[in-house]
């Protein structure tokens, strides 16, 4: 397993995490073997937002031993009194949700509290007004709640939210389909949802990815809006190479998905290659940068995406990545100009003529 460190709160994060829609389909005793197997290969964030309220024991019966090694994200908003999830900002509602996940966890403390679900910026005035964030903020001041993270699908509101709120995660809904304008979550333009991936990683807000697979429609060419399956792999690469991302949070419903997870890794770069998405990607995507590394190698020895992620961050106003790009062994000036990443960049990027604006830029 590889680890990602969230530059605010300093917890080292698995690349793979693992979310929990699924798990209660499996029962209490293959989910328990699921989750030990999960953690035994390394997997230590885990979202909980479960489809079930049955899940939450199954966490606790698995994992209470070795809490102190795990990191649970819990949400603010969901609600379990009917037994399936439901959505709710009723703090009266919200409180006795999350008793009842505490106690059912065997923990009498959360990692990430989450502000959540806040699709629209009347949500936000909602979860405010009614004292939902301002019970949140003080169990994060008991030390209850020790970060504070937030849940949504909708850029706008993100931006808003983070204006507002002292953030240390993000859960957005992360994708190919998504970010190119396609499916039911599929908010915000091209544009409006880098500026999202640019923020976290200039501000050291880690983002959590929710939906990696669409829910797993962009495993199934019949069900893709692209007419074309991916797969886990692809997807994964995928979230993994946007800015800000720590960890994807695919579900898992038993110890064979979870296992097929673990393998990420030790997949070959052909397996993780998402450049096939150049070939659906719409106009506004074409040209711009993706840092897939499709490129590679270059025969100057240059890390193309790299070069290209720390530009895009600092254009953007984040002078760690400006430090990053000059500690670089091999920067843009070193580019030959030779055309070899241009004959290769899926999404139609002139790398060379881009290097030469980097090279201006930095000097």
């Amino acid at each position: 397993m590889k680890y990602r460190k969230n530059k605010r709160t300093g917890d080292m994060i698995s690349e793979i995490g693992m979310g929990s829609a699924y798990l209660f389909e499996a029962g209490m005793e293959e989910g328990v073997k699921a989750l030990r197997t999960a953690y035994e290969g390394g997997i230590n964030y885990f979202d909980l937002a479960a489809g079930d309220g049955s899940s939450f024991p199954i966490w606790g019966e698995a994992l209470s031993d070795v809490r102190k090694d795990v990191f649970y994200q819990i949400h603010f908003g969901a609600d379990y009194s009917a037994g399936t999830y439901g959505w709710s900002l009723d703090p009266e509602t919200i409180e006795r949700s999350v008793e009842k996940q505490l106690r059912e966890l065997r923990t009498d403390y959360i990692d990430y509290g989450f502000i959540h679900c806040q699709d629209e910026l009347s949500d936000w005035e909602t979860y405010k007004r009614n004292g939902v964030f301002g019970r949140l903020l003080e169990l994060k001041r008991q030390g209850v709640v020790r970060r504070l993270g937030l849940s949504s699908h909708t850029p706008a509101v993100i931006q808003r939210i983070m204006d507002e709120a002292d953030i240390d995660m993000l859960m957005f809904s992360v994708n190919p389909a998504y970010d190119y304008g396609q499916g039911e979550y599929a908010s915000g333009s091209v544009d409006e949802r880098a500026e999202v991936y640019r923020r976290c990683e200039s501000a050291g807000v880690g983002i959590s990815c929710m939906k990696p697979f669409s829910g797993g429609q962009l495993l199934d060419a019949s069900a893709s809006p692209f007419g074309r399956a991916l797969t886990q792999y692809q997807c994964i690469s995928y979230c993994l190479d946007k800015p800000g991302v720590l960890t994807v949070l695919p579900g898992a419903a038993n110890t064979e998905d979870v296992k097929k997870l673990l393998a990420y890794h030790s997949a070959s770069d052909g397996e993780r290659d998402y450049s096939v998405i150049a070939s659906f990607a719409p106009p506004a995507a074409k040209g711009k940068c993706v840092y897939c590394n499709h490129c590679k190698p270059c025969p100057m020895g240059l890390d193309i995406g790299l070069i290209n992620k720390y530009y895009d961050l600092a254009r953007a106003g984040d002078a760690m990545a400006a430090e990053h790009y000059r500690t670089l062994s091999l920067h843009a000036e070193d580019c030959i100009s030779c055309g070899h990443c241009d004959s290769r960049c899926p999404f139609g990027v002139c790398q060379s003529a881009r290097m030469a604006e980097i090279r201006e830029y930095f000097g």
